[in-house]
């Protein structure tokens, strides 16, 4: 778990100055609309303070803002992310309500029923042990709190040939060239193929203990969000 967990905080570093640019060109900016998505269904909760796991450069946290929670902490294994994510949450003025902190996903440096939802952002996949990570989350949750996961899946509809050369071919060309990072790029569409996404996802949500699980499929099927509740 170390070594994967090194891995992949040393591969996010390096892509850490040109991650965001690369994630809006490289999505059309539907990944922009995926995100207000999720900040709808969670806002009928009105949660006062929120986890974002694997945050990256905190677009969905700044995102999470609109909702006015009490306070917004944005955790990920990538300092070098965080930091981006810092610069962004400073000049939106946004410091008083968001903090970033650099944690495992698989142990949470925060005691037990601590917040009132969590979300993820496109990176349970890169999660060592996604089970031991919601095992974390429902630990941290308290008690009717809800988990929102916006992740890739694997397109099965009528454009999923199309969707499936270009993230398996033409994305990763295109990442290389920009981030100059050879394997960043390739690794997105092989830790998709690899991820047990749709039912089998639920699966292990409901494995560690969530209720009330569902999923929801986002544009044709390239992603979905998941929800559960303590």
């Amino acid at each position: 778990m170390e070594k994967k967990h090194a891995n992949i905080q040393a591969m996010f570093d390096d892509i850490a100055p040109r991650y965001d640019f690369l994630n809006h060109f490289l999505s059309l900016n539907i990944d922009k609309i995926w995100r207000k998505k999720l900040v709808r269904m969670l806002k009928n909760n009105a949660p006062q303070s929120i986890l974002d796991l694997a945050a990256g450069t905190c677009d969905l946290s700044i995102a999470l803002a609109r909702l006015h929670p009490q306070k917004i902490v944005a955790a990920d294994l990538s300092s070098a992310m965080l930091a981006v994510g810092q610069k962004k949450i400073t000049q939106k003025g946004l410091s008083p309500l968001i903090t970033t902190q650099t944690a495992c996903a698989e142990q949470l440096p925060f005691s037990d029923n601590t917040f009132d939802a969590c979300t993820i952002g496109f990176g349970i996949r890169n999660f060592e042990d996604p089970q031991k990570g919601l095992d974390e989350i429902l630990r941290v949750l308290k008690p009717n709190g809800r988990l929102l996961i916006l992740e890739f899946s694997k397109s099965q509809g009528l454009f999923s040939p199309l969707f499936r050369f270009y993230f398996k071919n033409i994305l990763p060309l295109l990442g290389k060239i920009i981030s100059k990072n050879a394997s960043a790029y390739t690794y997105l569409p092989d830790s998709v193929q690899e991820f047990p996404s749709g039912k089998d996802f639920l699966a292990l949500m409901e494995k560690s203990g969530f209720k009330n699980t569902s999923a929801r499929s986002l544009t044709l099927g390239i992603a979905s969000i998941y929800s559960g509740e303590k």
